[in-house]
């Protein structure tokens, strides 16, 4: 069994005074807590600082915490996330499950408890998990290379063979992609394809969404003014369909 040592926590979470005092325990227990009190921070500092376990918030400034925890699944599945929410009816435990959180805890909460959580989740971590989490629900990420329609979409080297030739992707690209594959035959909305696949807020003009479908069609339809794999809902926003 590995020591888990002293770790990186962060902690997204818009109360300053709980996010101060979960801060405080946690470095209580030797470790190194880092607060982002609103979700576009949050991800931010996931990128920047690479915590090896994160407390996150469901109703957050800028960012939803589900939101959150969407986006960084399409990255790093092993990360350990605990969700420390108000929200305690069913529906937001199911989801968070369902999109690969690994512990929820309700508020108002018992500090001994949260810590205790924190800890098994580190311990847990430590031990590696081998083949991914089968407690989880929700489609699994895609593997290195993904096929459909006669495309191949490579995730390690960003490129992809499809009617326009080989293309290079860019990380945006990539990262639209896997949420695309992830939810495979659901409805994505404008606003879930930017928060959830790039951390932009809802201010940001839809039409950036709009901009990469185009790019998309061009690559993977055989005619893109009238697709069958990346669909559009009038007003909504757009279907990924790999049996199409």
């Amino acid at each position: 069994m590995k020591d888990t040592g002293r770790k990186r926590i962060l902690i997204i979470e818009d109360d300053a005074h709980i996010a101060e005092g979960l801060r405080l325990n946690l470095s209580l227990k030797g470790h190194d807590a880092a607060i982002a009190l609103d979700g576009p921070s949050g991800l931010r500092q996931w990128r920047e600082w690479r915590p090896d376990l994160i407390v996150l918030d469901i109703m957050l400034p800028g960012i939803d915490g589900l939101s959150i925890l969407r986006s960084i699944r399409l990255e790093d599945e092993r990360l350990p996330i605990l969700i420390l929410s108000a929200k305690s009816e069913p529906e937001y435990r199911v989801k968070g499950l369902a999109y690969g959180v690994d512990d929820y805890l309700s508020k108002p909460f018992n500090l001994d408890e949260f810590l205790l959580r924190v800890e098994r989740l580190l311990t847990r971590a430590a031990w590696g998990v081998e083949g991914g989490d089968p407690a989880r629900g929700g489609s699994a990420a895609p593997g290195p290379v993904y096929a459909f329609g006669g495309n191949v979409i490579d995730f390690e080297k960003f490129t992809a063979r499809c009617r326009a030739g080989e293309v290079s992707l860019t990380e945006q690209e990539i990262r639209l992609l896997k949420l695309f594959i992830i939810n495979r035959g659901k409805l994505l909305s404008r606003r879930e394809l930017l928060e959830i696949g790039w951390g932009y807020t809802g201010d940001t003009p839809s039409r950036t969404v709009d901009n990469f479908i185009v790019r998309f069609r061009k690559y993977f339809e055989d005619d893109p003014h009238r697709p069958k794999y990346f669909r559009s809902v009038r007003s909504v926003g757009y279907v990924f369909d790999h049996d199409a």
